[in-house]
């Protein structure tokens, strides 16, 4: 069982392997991100809720998905305590079943890409805006343990432009499926923002 109370940065490692089943796609999660809510100045939740991340603060078990640069979907498990906004994003996996379908939402790409990178990982799930707050296993993906990983990496978040340097990024090392780093042109290097 997978206890998704916990607060983000110790939720994002334990999913690492874990599966995750939307319909007949299922991916083993391969990167994540942590984002702590209301304290962290790169989480959607640091300026407080707003119509468009009421999901966010439905508490634990939720999905909250949103459109990144117009034109991509990204989804995250609500984590912690309700109404803090703390969440995993859910950036890379490899397609374990549902490999057909996930082909026909990606065509042209290598398997090994299908779900790298958390845009990419939402369009092979089939998520819209519609599906932010569902609950997982109820209306939402279905969450499950997996095999652990026999060694998980830390390095700071993706193109996030305040409180880049957290080592919340997680991911297996060696596993092809995990996205590059790419730092943020817009980073803040004042340490305020920690």
């Amino acid at each position: 069982m997978i206890d998704l109370t916990a607060d983000a940065e110790a939720l994002a490692p334990r999913l690492l392997g874990c599966l995750l089943r939307q319909d007949e796609v299922v991916l083993r999660l391969t990167e994540v991100e942590a984002y702590s809510g209301r304290d962290d100045l790169a989480a959607h939740a640091a300026i407080g809720p707003r119509p468009r991340t009421r999901a966010l603060f439905a508490g634990p078990g939720i999905l909250y998905c949103y459109l990144s640069h117009g034109i991509h979907i990204c989804g995250n498990i609500v984590c912690g305590l309700p109404g803090r906004g703390s969440a995993v994003l859910l950036r890379a996996g490899e397609v374990v079943a549902g490999l057909e379908i996930a082909r026909e939402r990606r065509p042209g790409v290598p398997d090994v890409a299908l779900a790298r990178g958390p845009g990419n990982l939402g369009r092979v799930m089939g998520w819209t805006l519609a599906d932010s707050g569902a609950r997982l296993g109820q209306d939402g993906p279905v969450l499950a343990s997996g095999e652990p990983p026999s060694g998980i990496a830390s390095g700071p978040r993706v193109g996030v432009s305040v409180a880049h340097q957290r080592p919340w990024r997680f991911w297996i090392p060696g596993d092809p499926t995990v996205s590059a780093y790419r730092r943020s042109p817009r980073v803040v290097t004042d340490d305020r923002a920690w």
